[in-house]
């Protein structure tokens, strides 16, 4: 799996090209059984990261979502943090900006939510909208109040630098970084909204404002493709993870979750003399009682 992932990841300065890159692989399960205990296997590891994360408290961690409308974000990322103590992680969604945060630079209301040390921080869509669905529709730009109007290069280079720059200050100051990108296809995409159509219980879901998305495909794959060659580094990689079956999307997606992980070193702090005097006190206390 691990040479799957290495596939995945967007090299820095690497070309991208959305349409030669899969979005269906062999699947890496043999049985439904299977993928469960594979799975089963990497939330047991990943919920024993999240303590040494947590009790370490040298590191945050921060996993970026970003995919097309019903790219299975929520699915990836409920399955895949479902062993992960609560406490020790944090998962935002960010919609459409609010009147006060309009106001802001565009990295303001997500720079807010940043996971503290110790934990892991979700971004279910993040400041990349800002050179996605920004850069599709850039009549938007108009409600920030800004200069300049999105029609030219450099606007989008430096919004680039802004995130590179962000992102480097983060990892800089402990915070790890990996941002993935649940890669569907466009036929895969309508094969799930119209279960969305067709079953009562995933109404819920669809907006024609989806529908009216998807008439912007070309757009938003050449969008996405600039994002990953301006913003994919050595320290905040992007990952385009095959999607179209979601099973094998889940389970590269904690393959690489573990990874960054297992990289950081972490292990239980030793207690100082101090702490072990202070244990040692407490020890007693507790026998006296």
């Amino acid at each position: 799996m691990k040479q799957i992932v290495k596939a995945c990841r967007v090299a820095p300065g690497e070309s991208v090209d959305l349409k030669k890159r899969p979005t269906r692989i062999d699947p890496l399960y043999a049985s439904k059984d299977d993928y469960r205990a594979l799975l089963d296997e990497h939330i047991a590891r990943l919920s024993k990261q999240q303590e040494l994360l947590f009790s370490a408290n040298s590191h945050a961690v921060l996993l970026i979502f970003q995919a097309m409308d019903a790219g299975g974000k929520d699915g990836c990322i409920r399955h895949v943090l479902s062993g992960v103590n609560p406490q020790g992680c944090r998962v935002t969604s960010f919609a459409h900006p609010t009147p006060v945060e309009l106001k802001h630079d565009f990295l303001w209301r997500t720079t807010r939510e940043l996971p503290e040390r110790g934990m892991i921080g979700i971004f279910n869509r993040s400041y990349y909208e800002e050179v996605l669905i920004v850069r599709v529709h850039p009549e938007i730009l108009a409600a920030e109040a800004i200069p300049g109007d999105g029609h030219h290069d450099a606007f989008w280079k430096f919004r680039f630098r802004s995130i590179t720059g962000l992102e480097r200050h983060l990892h800089e100051n402990g915070t790890r970084i990996a941002k993935i990108f649940l890669h569907i296809s466009k036929d895969e995409q309508k094969k799930r909204l119209l279960e969305r159509i067709d079953i009562s219980d995933k109404n819920w879901k669809i907006q024609r404002s989806d529908i009216e998305e998807r008439k912007h495909w070309p757009a938003y794959r050449k969008a996405y493709e600039a994002t990953f060659e301006a913003t994919s580094s050595a320290d905040a990689p992007w990952y385009v993870v095959p999607a179209d079956d979601k099973p094998t999307a889940r389970l590269i997606v904690s393959q690489i979750l573990l990874e960054l992980l297992d990289g950081l070193d972490l292990k239980q702090p030793k207690p100082n003399g101090k702490r072990r005097q202070e244990l040692a006190a407490l020890r007693a206390e507790l026998e006296q009682d």
